[in-house]
């Protein structure tokens, strides 16, 4: 009865409040609400402009991720906004098109005739900034990450000389002496997230696939030499996974959380394909040894094949027996000479299949198959081939540990496992010169061990630590 008496009273309070309009005030009678800039101009700029105007890349010397300089400006000195003004504003005024073409995105198809007048209704309104504090951004390369404790590392690669170590951190890769040494740059980008950095075949550019969750994906292109960005390129509404190079560095593939599969251009980031045979994330891809298919790994279970002139979907090269699969497929990687595909994923069996079809597909067979490795524990999140393909590595995570295993490519026999490890394994990687693997994972340690034996050679925490 006392229950029922207080909920009456609670429903006469907020009634009377209702009608004296103390709540849901947008039903008021002649009420606006105003834009908002973080939750529908922030994700077009992010989507169209971040990539060209950034710390690490500013184009016009435009800088658009912080807000003080969005409203500035850039090179041209004229205000970009001016609130209550849109007329004013010059960023108004090179975004809007003509015909089907606009001044910015410089080369790219302009914004919609309803994005541009969103924006314009939000510097009439006067271009307030309600972004939250805690998601603003803070980070450039003057102003790098700090770090209390060290991150989960996602991903390791090794350039092809074997002299540098590139290591996943919080918005950016930090570079190292393979050996642990020392550190010799930090790329400093957007994405808070980094899941994939690979090397470039000539070693010179890397390019890093991440993002922010549940916000952006983001493909960066670095030059390695000069610390520099070539290029950004905002993908989806989701981080971006399992970046791999074309042998001839002309393009480059990655995984989305769409379920799609994508290449670009590595010198422009043009879109050259994309495909949606998947039907779950995409989180690893790799290319033929001629450069003229993709091979993509999902969650879904599957390795697809696709053409890469045409973007046509070729084969499941997995079987697809129901039941046969157990699991989403993590990773994926080529032999260095052959045709072949090395992966790994949730039943912690790295397998290698053979790229194409040799015999007509049949149900219940899987005839891609050439060879299926003693399985570790837990999932498999990452395996490699040594440089001379005689050597496969594989790394994996269960309940909090790990385990990095060699096995002989040709006949399967377990090789060495690497000592010490005492946390869950996300990436794993074989040094060109075949004698050091690289390993990391949960407690944000890189391990070095010797690929013959096991032996720990060294392991390091790859951030500066702040006291």
């Amino acid at each position: 009865m006392v229950a029922t008496q207080r909920c009456l009273l609670f429903l006469a309070i907020f009634f009377v409040a209702f009608l004296s309009g103390g709540v849901c005030t947008e039903f008021t009678k002649g009420s606006t609400t105003q834009l908002s800039y973080y939750q529908q101009i922030l994700p077009i700029l992010r989507a169209r402009c971040h990539g060209c105007h950034q710390p690490a890349k500013s184009g016009g010397n435009y800088e658009m991720t912080q807000f003080n300089h969005l409203l500035a400006g850039g090179e041209s000195e004229a205000t970009a906004v001016v609130p209550g003004h849109p007329d004013q504003s010059r960023l108004l005024q090179l975004i809007t098109p003509n015909g089907d073409v606009a001044e910015m995105p410089r080369g790219r198809p302009a914004l919609s005739v309803a994005k541009v007048a969103l924006i314009r209704q939000w510097i009439a309104e006067g271009a307030m900034n309600d972004t939250p504090e805690s998601v603003q951004p803070s980070w450039d390369a003057e102003h790098p990450p700090l770090y209390a404790a060290a991150p989960v590392i996602t991903t390791l690669d090794y350039s092809p000389d074997g002299k540098i170590l590139a290591v996943s951190g919080y918005h950016e890769v930090l570079l190292h002496k393979s050996d642990g040494s020392g550190l010799v740059g930090r790329l400093v980008g957007m994405s808070e997230r980094i899941q994939s950095a690979v090397f470039s075949p000539d070693g010179t550019r890397l390019a890093v696939a991440g993002g922010s969750p549940g916000r952006l994906g983001e493909l960066q292109v670095w030059n390695v030499v000069t610390e520099t960005l070539q290029f950004s390129s905002s993908v989806t509404y989701d981080t971006i996974y399992g970046a791999s190079w074309s042998a001839d560095n002309r393009y480059i593939a990655f995984g989305c959380s769409d379920n799609t599969v994508r290449v670009v251009e590595a010198k422009t980031g043009k879109q050259v394909l994309f495909n949606g045979a998947h039907n779950d994330w995409v989180l690893d891809t790799t290319f033929s040894i001629q450069g003229d298919h993709v091979i993509s790994v999902s969650r879904d279970r599957s390795m697809k094949l696709v053409e890469l002139s045409t973007a046509r979907f070729v084969d499941n090269i997995t079987s697809i027996t129901p039941g046969a699969l157990q699991g989403g497929l993590q990773a994926v990687e080529c032999h260095p000479t052959r045709d072949e595909l090395l992966v790994g994923g949730a039943d912690g069996v790295a397998k290698i299949f053979r790229t194409y079809r040799v015999k007509a597909r049949q149900i219940g067979d899987d005839h891609n198959l050439i060879q299926a490795f003693p399985a570790l524990p837990g999932r498999i999140y990452d395996v490699a081939y040594s440089s001379d393909g005689k050597r496969i590595v594989a790394g994996s995570s269960s309940h909090g540990t790990g385990v990095v295993r060699v096995f002989g490519a040709e006949d399967g026999q377990r090789l060495a496992q690497m000592e010490e490890i005492v946390t869950g394994v996300y990436a794993v990687a074989f040094n060109p010169d075949g004698n050091t693997i690289a390993s990391a994972g949960f407690d944000g340690q890189v391990y070095l061990h010797e690929s013959a034996t096991g032996r720990l050679l060294n392991k390091f925490v790859p951030v500066p630590i702040t006291p």
